[in-house]
């Protein structure tokens, strides 16, 4: 399982969805980073996998950054994708 997260502007938690397989998913990470190259805000809709009813819009000007990972089968204590700070 592969996990697309957005990092939104004046937001503490981020908008992920899944992807089975990893060139969804780099399909997806594609899309969402040439929006934000792009000039003038865009509409993005990102939809479930699993339930494809359910969706969220949002505009790409309000996105600071987005990742792509893998998803482990570990439990918690493991650490967080991209970058962080330790105390």
């Amino acid at each position: 399982m592969f996990v697309i997260e957005l990092s939104l502007k004046l937001s503490p938690m981020p908008v992920a969805v899944q992807r089975k397989d990893l060139a969804d998913a780099q399909s997806l990470y594609e899309s969402v980073r040439q929006a934000l190259e792009g000039s003038g805000p865009r509409v993005l809709e990102l939809t479930c996998e699993k339930d494809p009813d359910k969706r969220v819009s949002l505009l790409s000007s309000e996105v600071v950054a987005v990742q792509l990972f893998e998803k482990t089968a570990s439990g918690s204590g493991s650490k967080r994708p991209g970058f962080s700070f330790e105390s």
